[in-house]
């Protein structure tokens, strides 16, 4: 018997998904349609790989066997090729009949049970794929095992049928959820300090989180950042590059008028280099910090600047080094925010989050009073005056990017940001914090993760939402009743009502993630087996070409939330 060591070798980390695309066939049928059958894998797999990719811009492998599955050894066959390239993701494009028990059923039964399984067809009849995926659809729910369908189009004729853009399309919003859930298992975020604030919504669920999304929470203690911060321990010419840079894009925005200030300033942002290598040394993924109480504000110790620049530049997809992915960066330590925030990341594909305060609703009653008060003419044509807005804002985590539209430069994008001194009756440690009014426009999803004891689930509540932008007075107005020196994203809900807003709002903290397709949020929650709350009156159960459809399995267990509670029986 032979043994073999295997050498310290460097992987990419980002090989944690590999979707894998097949077909089945019959047997009986002839050679043009096996012919057929083996080039729309192709097709398919090729124009998933034009579109699927990491937060960081990398493709995500694609791999397809043209071995078409006519019965047990193909199949077999197939799943020996697809386990050797490590795929963990599943995508069947039949486009004939088969015979599901001798095909797909002895593929699936390589692969673990949880393994994302898409069958995407076309809606054609000379040879039906559609009637086999139907048949799967039905034998793979009665096992208990969720699995999506597609059923597109496609031309019913060819060797090398059009396929449809929307069938196209709908794919990949799946396979966005399906690479969010699978690469993120085994990675891990970093907490710095406790639960902040004694917020219990902000808790680190570690065997939960372990348990639901395969993610690892490492906590470390802030007084290594502030040792590696009193000792120097970074990058000195590194600090004054990322100090020169903010210098020439923001210049005299930066508030100092002493050379104390001055060093406060530069000491947050030598944070930032702390953090952000601590972080690559444990291969982190995301982080938090914690900051309120201990570190900036409790005089019993020696309060230190605050970490908002610091917090800002991790969730931007730029720095003093240029374009850079997104880090998901929860100030307050807030874990529920940083992994709402990761999660939609990855389902937009590195698009920036928001993190706010859900701080201050303004009902339309109370947006007229307030500009009555002031002798401000309101516009009378926006939705936000009828339907009134959410004035999200809060002391650190803001992106930069979220100072401009989507796609503006870098630095037209810092002309709109200001660093004035962080309120020192709250942040005694001084420094500085981030500034900016978002413009109105941005689509996205507004989110945020909840857990239950009661149940041992997490819960996503969610609603499409959209920024909008108030006349400069009403505005300054807006920022000036909660804190003009802090970020402001002033959003209105497309469904939620103010009054639904306000009560069903999970936590203190909201964010957002800008052209996020609410498919991928569905199918990701579908996934990962989390509660998709939508408790808004407005909103249908199903939307005709924006919904996900509902999987088999919901529909003959009672529904999406019975079967969710289901699924997590221990057989």
């Amino acid at each position: 018997m032979q043994v073999k060591q295997l050498s310290e070798v460097k992987t990419d980390q980002q090989q944690a998904a590999v979707i894998g695309v097949c077909a089945t066939c019959d047997p009986r049928i002839d050679n043009q349609s096996r012919t057929r059958a083996k080039n729309i894998i192709k097709l398919v797999a090729e124009k998933l790989a034009a579109f699927v990719h990491y937060p960081d811009g990398k493709p995500v492998p694609i791999v397809f066997s043209d071995t078409l599955i006519d019965g047990e050894k193909q199949a077999d066959q197939v799943a020996r090729q697809f386990k050797q390239a490590g795929v963990n993701i599943l995508i069947c494009v039949p486009d004939t009949w088969a015979f599901p028990q001798l095909t797909i059923l002895s593929l699936l039964s390589h692969f673990p049970k949880e393994t994302p399984l898409n069958f995407t067809c076309g809606n054609s009849g000379p040879r039906p794929g559609v009637v086999f995926t139907h048949a799967v659809s039905g034998a793979v729910a009665q096992q208990g095992r969720l699995m999506h369908i597609n059923v597109g189009n496609w031309d019913d004729t060819g060797l090398e049928p059009n396929i449809r853009t929307n069938t196209i399309n709908s794919l990949v919003d799946w396979a966005y959820a399906a690479v969010t859930y699978q690469a993120l298992k085994g990675k891990r975020v970093v907490i710095f300090g406790h639960d902040s604030m004694g917020m219990e919504t902000a808790l680190t669920h570690v065997l939960p989180t372990r348990e639901t999304f395969g993610l690892e929470i490492t906590r470390l203690d802030m007084k290594l950042p502030a040792d590696m911060l009193m000792k120097k321990s970074y990058d000195q010419n590194e600090l004054k590059a990322l100090r020169n840079w903010l210098d020439t894009y923001v210049g005299d925005r930066i508030e100092i008028e002493t050379e104390e200030q001055n060093d406060k300033f530069n000491q947050s942002l030598a944070m930032y280099l702390i953090v952000r290598d601590l972080m690559q040394d444990l291969n982190a993924v995301g982080g938090g910090f914690m900051s309120q109480l201990e570190w900036g504000s409790d005089l019993r110790g020696l309060p230190l600047p605050v970490a908002d620049v610091m917090e800002s530049l991790f969730n931007s997809t730029f720095d003093h080094n240029g374009e850079k992915p997104v880090m998901p960066f929860a100030t307050e330590a807030d874990t529920q925010a940083l992994l709402t925030m990761l999660f939609t990341t990855w389902l937009s594909g590195g698009n920036p989050p928001l993190f706010m305060d859900f701080r201050k609703v303004w009902e339309p009653w109370e947006i007229k009073q307030l500009a009555d008060s002031k002798n401000l003419k309101l516009p009378g044509k926006h939705d936000w005056e009828t339907r009134g807005l959410v004035d999200g804002n809060n002391s650190g985590s803001a992106s930069f990017d979220w100072a401009a539209k989507p796609g503006t430069p870098l630095k037209q994008i810092m002309q709109n940001i200001r660093f004035p001194l962080a309120n020192h009756e709250y942040f005694p440690g001084g420094g500085n914090s981030v500034s900016f009014i978002s413009p109105g426009g941005i689509p996205g999803i507004a989110a945020r993760l909840a857990y239950s004891n009661l149940s041992g689930m997490f819960s996503l509540v969610w609603d499409e939402a959209e920024t909008v932008e108030v006349p400069i007075d009403l505005a300054t107005l807006l920022s000036n009743s909660t804190d003009p020196t802090w970020p402001h994203t002033f959003l209105t809900p497309k469904h939620a009502t103010m009054t639904e807003y306000k009560q069903y709002a999970p936590a203190n903290h909201l964010h957002m993630t800008w052209d996020l397709n609410t498919p991928r949020l569905q199918y990701w929650t579908d996934l990962t087996n989390v509660f998709s709350a939508t408790p808004w009156e407005a909103m249908p159960d199903f939307r005709e070409g924006i919904d996900r459809p509902l999987p088999l399995l919901y529909v003959i267990n009672g529904g999406e939330t019975q079967a969710k509670l289901l699924r997590t029986r221990k057989p």
